[in-house]
């Protein structure tokens, strides 16, 4: 596996030193198509969908679901005012709502957002509709370690500096919860994600930084680099052990030239303080959770708008990276995975997926678990 990440960082810095010959391309998510400066006043409705079939080690039965549908409702008031809703339907009976914010635009390079909004770390947590990425699933670095889909309530900047090729993004936001009703919420088996407040009745005790920049002044290539600083929330602000701090970075690279496709992420989380958090709650929370992956694809087009694209991708991410006090690290955290399969682009915004996913830890003797899936994607 060291081999086949040595290789996908060779390739992914190759594709820098070349990419000044490629075509120009663009990344858009809901929030750029639903509120893009071109539309006119009024409401502009979309949405995306994703119905999958997962079949553990081919053995056990299969499960169909309606994993998530999602209705995208924007607003535009006049030239500077608008607004955007993302209200999500879960497993056909969970509800949520993953994006509502006031959008203001100061001038062409600068805007003010406010409401519930998507954190900018990594590439799928803003570009997360289906047909965005390959594999019937999330990558599961952005699910464990990031992680996706994580929003919460803020108000910050966001814009362009055209003569330095860079998109900006800053924001102050409610962090985790990591303690209410006398139990911890976060742990070593899946990180940060239980602590996601996602705008329900928010508990805020300290306000977090989140920003990122985005580099496009080469065609073809976006290159990010983000950043998370802050503290954890809680409900009982008199146990200080019942928070911790959380430092996160993010590198991520996306590259197209013509029908090739490479993407590669790396995500590092440094969490202080999780000794005496640990010991209040009984829980096994790490000090320090990495995750990467590094991913190739290329489309072979068939007829009109139809398009067969293979792919390939490996991630790896540990949330027990490292360990703080005499908690031992879990081994079974630490994960690797191979993910291979095909995606078939039957229209702009909508295909067919299968993939088979080979998912090891690195417990010795452990086996390798196998998983077929299959899936529909749509977003419109």
């Amino acid at each position: 596996m060291k081999k086949l990440q040595l290789l996908l960082v060779a390739i992914l810095i190759s594709v820098v030193a070349y990419s000044q010959e490629t075509n120009n391309e663009t990344y858009e998510n809901s929030g750029n198509k639903l509120l893009n400066d071109n539309l006119p006043k009024g409401i502009t409705i979309g949405g995306y969908g994703q119905i999958d079939y997962n079949e553990a080690d081919g053995s056990a039965p299969g499960k169909l679901d309606v994993h998530r549908l999602v209705l995208l409702f924007g607003y535009k008031f006049n030239d500077k005012v608008s607004f955007l809703t993302e209200i999500e339907y879960e497993h056909v009976e969970e509800v949520y709502v993953e994006q509502a914010y006031l959008k203001y635009k100061l001038n062409e390079n600068a805007n003010i957002l406010a409401g519930l909004m998507l954190v900018p770390m990594g590439i799928i947590n803003e570009y997360h509709e289906p047909t965005t990425y390959y594999g019937v699933e999330r990558p599961n670095v952005d699910n464990v370690i990031v992680p996706t889909t994580w929003r919460e309530l803020g108000i910050g900047v966001s814009g362009k500096i055209d003569n330095a090729s860079l998109k900006y993004q800053a924001y102050l936001f409610n962090g985790f919860k990591s303690y209410a009703a006398g139990s911890g919420l976060i742990k070593g088996s899946n990180g940060l994600r239980s602590g996601r407040q996602k705008g329900a009745e928010s508990t805020v005790n300290s306000p977090n930084f989140s920003t990122k920049l985005d580099y496009y002044g080469i065609a073809g290539l976006r290159v990010g680099l983000s950043g998370y600083f802050g503290r954890t929330q809680t409900d009982d602000t008199s146990l200080e052990a019942s928070t911790v701090s959380v430092s996160m970075l993010g590198f991520d690279a996306r590259y197209k030239y013509n029908n090739l496709e490479l993407r590669g992420q790396y995500i590092l989380a440094n969490l202080s303080d999780t000794e005496d958090y640990n010991t209040l709650t009984g829980k096994d929370l790490g000090s320090k959770m990495t995750g990467l992956y590094g991913e190739i694809a290329y489309g072979f087009d068939l007829k009109g708008e139809e398009k067969l694209t293979p792919f390939i991708r490996y991630e790896k991410y540990n949330t027990h990276a490292d360990t703080a006090g005499s908690l031992a690290v879990n081994k079974a955290f630490e994960k690797d995975e191979v993910i291979f399969g095909l995606n078939y682009k039957v229209a702009n915004g909508a295909a067919f997926k299968i993939d088979y996913q080979l998912v090891n830890n690195a417990v010795s003797g452990s086996d390798t678990s196998k998983v077929f899936n299959a899936g529909v994607a749509v977003w419109f």
